[in-house]
């Protein structure tokens, strides 16, 4: 049943005489920005990031769908190419330790006194002189 013309008259009559009672807005801001901060929250957990990454995954086409099982399909054959292998390691053998102490051979010094420097024996061993 539709309003007459009067009846809508009456009524924004009756509507533009009230008025909300002090501090009516105060509240009303308040409580909407309540509201707004606790939708923040909802959004910024981890069950927002699940439902985002379901909302992007529902927006995908058919191709991209193809695109990235070929990208996965690829990373994986990459990775099976590219992982070591098992190889088998030989044990070394085990010998037995000697740990008998050798003597240090003569002093630096000693083994230089002992060659023969003399000019007379220089180009014996191939060297050239310039």
């Amino acid at each position: 049943m539709k309003p007459s013309i009067k009846q809508i008259g009456d009524l924004l009559a009756l509507k533009r005489d009230e008025r909300p009672e002090d501090g009516y807005w105060g509240d009303f801001l308040c409580e909407f920005h309540h509201h707004q901060r606790a939708r923040v929250v909802e959004k910024s957990g981890l069950s927002a990031m699940t439902g985002h990454f379901f909302e992007w995954l529902g927006n995908l086409g058919p191709s991209k769908w193809v695109y990235g099982a070929g990208v996965a399909y690829a990373t994986l054959t990459i990775s099976f190419i590219l992982a070591p292998r098992d190889t088998e390691l030989e044990k070394p053998s085990s010998s037995r330790v000697n740990y008998q102490v050798v003597p240090a051979p003569a002093p630096p010094a000693e083994q230089l006194n002992q060659l023969d420097l003399s000019p007379s024996t220089q180009g014996d061993a191939g060297e050239q002189v310039f």
